[in-house]
């Protein structure tokens, strides 16, 4: 079985392409950030960076929502290549390929910039052109403004 579940920060915003002919189709590349848990007796934290590769669907969910800093939980495979590059020197590439992406706190929690701060107009990131969502009303839950609900990655 080949399964792999992330939890990790952007370390930029993804690389969108997307693909030519009659079907095109996004692919998003983006890196995460994944803590350590164990330092084996080293006070400083340390990482891995993961290169991801999102297609289809989860490449444009990938170009619209997601920014660098934000804090996601990503599932997908391991996948394992080679290339000969312009000098002739085989390069070896491992990467996940995204099969489900999601955040992994709420915009509010994330203090590193970009989707936390609200600078994304207060939506699920993408854009300044939405209106800064309202704050939560007393049950804990925020209203939506009208004409938002088709920007949302959910209906």
């Amino acid at each position: 079985m080949n399964k792999v579940i992330l939890m990790g920060r952007l370390t930029r915003d993804p690389e969108v392409r997307y693909t030519q002919g009659e079907n095109q189709m996004a692919i998003a590349r983006y890196t995460l950030a994944v803590d350590r848990r164990f330092n084996r007796g080293n006070d400083e934290n340390t990482a891995d960076f993961i290169s991801c590769v999102a297609f289809g669907k989860s490449g444009e969910f990938a170009e619209k929502y997601l920014r660098k800093g934000i804090k996601i939980a990503v599932t997908g495979r391991i996948q394992t290549g080679s290339y000969t590059n312009k000098d002739g020197v085989k390069v070896y590439t491992t990467e996940v390929v995204v099969e489900d992406q999601e955040f992994a706190e709420s915009k509010n929690n994330n203090s590193e910039g970009g989707y936390g701060n609200n600078s994304y107009g207060g939506g699920f990131g993408g854009g300044n052109s939405q209106p800064a969502a309202p704050m939560a009303a007393g049950d804990g839950f925020m209203n939506i403004p009208d004409g938002i609900d088709e920007e949302l990655p959910f209906n």
